[in-house]
């Protein structure tokens, strides 16, 4: 049976993976009218952010089971794997943003589009921030790496489409301004990537009790016992 925190994490990758496919519709259409295939390959970006949500998903239902005789210390460590897949996922993102925008200079390529491209790259940079803020705070009450993972594949989108606002402002007079903003935000997106399998791995390996948590401890320690103990030996388990 699910608690709190799992039901929240239910909540945002149920919510993600239906705001990503009304986004994708919108887009595929939007790139199909205007002809533009920025927008095209800024839709398929929108729509791979499913499949992290469904790993959310899936992390939750995985580390919500209990402990059993063979993982006496439950399940909780698939949230540190499934944020390491999700890592993944960004990092063959930021590859194929690296790649592009190199091309795309070395060909000299600029971006064009119309009034109906704007509005829908608005809305595509509104919704995945949204996305992102409520995934970072649901991150926040639940402790969930996946969370807080998923929620960087939320800004990524975000970062892609303002890229392509740029690109619609400025692109007819800077041809380059699409590439170099693409090379940047390629940057932006491995730091993201190892940042999130840094605390993955560290929490896969373990890592000592914040001084907090030890604080509480030892509160509780004392308020359920009349003797004088000094509690040591503390380790940390996911």
């Amino acid at each position: 049976m699910m608690n709190k925190n799992d039901r929240l994490g239910y909540s945002e990758g149920i919510i993600s993976i239906i705001t990503n496919l009304i986004l994708f519709g919108i887009k595929f259409w939007a790139g199909t009218i205007t002809g533009s295939l920025a927008l095209m390959a800024d839709a398929w970006h929108t729509l791979s952010d499913s499949a992290s949500s469904l790993i959310v998903i899936g992390g939750v239902k995985l580390s919500s089971r209990g402990a059993d005789k063979k993982h006496p210390f439950g399940h909780g460590r698939y949230q540190q794997i499934a944020s390491v897949f999700i890592a993944f996922l960004l990092g063959i993102i930021a590859y194929e943003f690296m790649t592009n925008a190199i091309e795309k200079f070395k060909e000299h390529e600029s971006t064009h589009f119309g009034l109906f491209a704007i509005v829908v790259t608005v809305v595509s940079v509104l919704a995945k921030e949204g996305l992102a803020q409520y995934a970072f705070w649901a991150y926040r009450k639940t402790g969930f790496e996946t969370l807080k993972a998923d929620g960087w594949h939320h800004r990524s989108d975000a970062i892609s489409s303002i890229l392509v606002l740029i690109g619609i402002t400025v692109g007819g007079r800077l041809w380059w301004i699409d590439s170099v903003l693409g090379i940047i935000i390629s940057l932006l997106l491995l730091y993201a990537v190892y940042e999130i399998i840094k605390e993955s791995i560290e929490k896969l390996l373990g890592e000592s009790p914040s001084e907090e948590l030890l604080s509480r401890i030892e509160t509780i320690i004392q308020e359920v016992t009349s003797e004088k103990i000094f509690p040591h030996h503390f380790s940390y388990s996911a």
